[in-house]
């Protein structure tokens, strides 16, 4: 039988998301600053198959092993949206598309941390029996 790595998976994730937030929310900030190129994070899947092979060593046993999530993180300009294009501004921000992305975000950060509360109940149900 597998060890369960589901509380280490949603730790990665919501590192991941909070990266992702901040790089949505730089964007949102940068919707009137002329030239601003649009960024966005590697997805998820792609910055878990960098890390899941690779762990730390620690020198104390009672030391937390650490992934260092956000270096596998690229930052990356966005592609353009080609509904706006690129404004005359030389700007290509569409808050639309940062705003359905905030969305985005939200929805998994409910997500992981439902599963991840029902999981938990669930196996404190298994301990207490």
């Amino acid at each position: 039988m597998q060890p369960i790595q589901l509380f280490e998976m949603a730790g990665r994730q919501a590192e991941w998301l909070s990266v992702r937030q901040e790089v949505v929310a730089g964007n949102i900030a940068n919707a009137n600053t002329p030239k601003f190129k649009a960024k966005d994070v590697t997805p998820f899947d792609a910055v878990l198959d960098k890390t899941q092979n690779m762990q730390m060593a620690r020198t104390h046993p009672g030391h937390m092993a650490s992934s260092n999530l956000s270096e596998d993180v690229e930052i990356k300009e966005a592609e353009l949206n080609e509904e706006i294009g690129v404004q005359e501004s030389g700007n290509t921000v569409s808050l639309a598309e940062e705003l359905t992305k905030t969305g985005e975000i939200k929805r998994q950060y409910e997500l992981s941390t439902g599963l991840v509360k029902s999981f938990h109940s669930m196996m404190l149900l298994t301990v207490k029996r």
